[in-house]
């Protein structure tokens, strides 16, 4: 059955584009602090280990949101390995990080979330499509505070 909601097929089709690359910077981000998670050491490690729990559980919650979105914009959402790998715009570390260079990968990564969320506003703003613009702002809210609350820790 066609989708009337009042944004155009192929309006509908650039927005989900957009949530494909959000979606996958939010999967790689989960994953890297899932990661960071398991592998933290040193003296902080009780504080970090529990934040990154948080954080990659609340980033669990946001790629099904981000997912489901693409599915109600009428396309299918990237779910695969091999294509969040070519959509996002984080990359992967190789070996275990420092704590300290674990906290900077992961401010890198949530701002590289809220670059790319802030770049589909346009797109978004120009149909009215208030639904993803509501989903955008509180991923840019989020991501924002996420690290505001990282780069603290980098503080001497």
């Amino acid at each position: 059955m066609k989708i009337n909601t009042g944004i155009k097929e192929k309006d509908r089709k650039e927005i989900a584009d957009g949530l494909s690359v959000l979606l996958a910077d939010t999967y790689t981000l989960y994953l890297k602090t899932h990661n960071f998670h398991w592998n933290v050491t040193g003296p902080m490690f009780q504080t970090l280990h529990l934040m990154f729990e948080q954080q990659y559980n609340e980033l669990a919650i946001a790629v099904d949101l981000i997912a489901e979105r693409i599915r109600a914009l009428g396309f299918p959402a990237p779910a695969t390995y091999a294509e969040f790998l070519k959509l996002s715009s984080i990359k992967e570390d190789r070996g275990v990080p420092s704590a300290h260079d674990m906290i900077e990968l992961l401010v890198e990564g949530q701002e590289s979330v809220v670059r790319t969320a802030r770049s589909l506003f346009q797109s978004v703003e120009d149909v009215h499509d208030e639904p993803t613009a509501d989903l955008l702002t509180q991923r840019m809210q989020i991501h924002e505070k996420t690290a505001w609350m990282l780069r603290s820790l980098l503080e001497k």
